[in-house]
């Protein structure tokens, strides 16, 4: 059986206010642990989640939830980018992005450079290319907009160069491997910035290329908010810029906000489909940070539709 950790859900009880209102039928679109949705059926009984998630281990994670709450609860294994499929209407939606707590601390799913095991990295380990596979096989190009673009490391150039010319003699099997092989042969073992591994930045965008996870967020985001009813609200926890940026910028847009513009133009204002539930995205206070660290750099941004 698999160990798993404690799951804290990230910013609990902001999303509990943002949502003590809603009743009818609520979409968790990333059901993770179940902190989110167990926390919601607790507090509210006159809501019915539907939760979805493209982890296979969280179907049994689910299957507790379920067995709590009844005829409240139903899962579906997909990803959020396929939620229409399931022609349902909702009052709220919640989106939780990133790698959960269960997915990080299981050495075997290969997520984090603090535990050895397997170089797989894929949200569904049976879809898809394993980052293995893809530090082997990748192109240049893919490699570049993996490391330089996913995952913004400033050493992308000495990352890549070294990936593509020692790829066939090194050793990626696991994620110490890799590891050992950005330590030892590029230049972010130069790296001094406190309190950041130096791997972080590259294992953040391989992650994110081989999971095409800022195209499946772009949909989801038009797909959720289709399927939101009047009045309902679209609640998004983020994690790093280059998600909260699109869910910044798709927020706006819905708001009636001018995106692109030149300062030479009038701008350009669209009829508002939604309102801001927050003008600045909620963040973790000290408290919340010493007790899951991961909470650190997790950002709650959440609109309401009007249209």
């Amino acid at each position: 059986m698999i160990n798993q950790p404690q799951h804290i859900p990230v910013l609990k009880d902001a999303v509990l206010g943002c949502f003590k209102d809603i009743q009818g039928t609520f979409l968790d679109a990333t059901f993770g642990g179940g902190g989110h949705t167990k926390a919601l059926l607790e507090q509210n009984k006159h809501i019915y989640i539907i939760g979805l998630d493209t982890d296979p281990d969280a179907i049994l994670r689910a299957k507790d939830i379920r067995r709590t709450f009844p005829p409240r609860f139903q899962f579906f294994h997909c990803n959020f980018s396929h939620l229409k499929l399931l022609c349902r209407e909702f009052d709220g939606i919640l989106m939780d992005l990133g790698v959960s707590s269960f997915q990080l601390d299981q050495a075997q799913r290969g997520f984090s450079f603090q535990h050895d095991g397997p170089l797989d990295m894929r949200m569904n380990s049976n879809e898809g290319m394993s980052a293995k596979t893809f530090l082997e096989t990748g192109s240049e190009g893919e490699l570049v907009k993996a490391i330089r673009d996913f995952g913004e490391e400033p050493q992308w150039r000495s990352v890549v160069k070294q990936i593509l010319s020692l790829r066939h003699s090194a050793s990626f099997e696991t994620t110490f491997d890799l590891v050992n092989f950005l330590l030892e042969h590029t230049s972010l073992r130069r790296s001094k910035k406190p309190g950041i591994h130096p791997a972080t930045r590259v294992f953040q965008g391989i992650r994110i290329y081989i999971n095409q996870e800022l195209d499946h967020l772009q949909s989801g985001l038009t797909q959720a908010f289709a399927c939101l009813n009047p009045n309902g609200i679209l609640a998004v926890i983020t994690f790093h810029s280059l998600e909260d940026r699109i869910v910044k910028q798709f927020f706006n847009e819905k708001c009636g906000k001018s995106l692109h513009c030149l300062d030479a133009e009038p701008r350009q204002f669209k009829q508002a489909q939604a309102s801001l539930i927050f003008k600045k995205p909620i963040v973790a206070d000290d408290n919340e940070i010493n007790s899951n660290p991961r909470s650190r750099s997790a950002k709650l941004r959440a609109i309401r539709k009007i249209l």
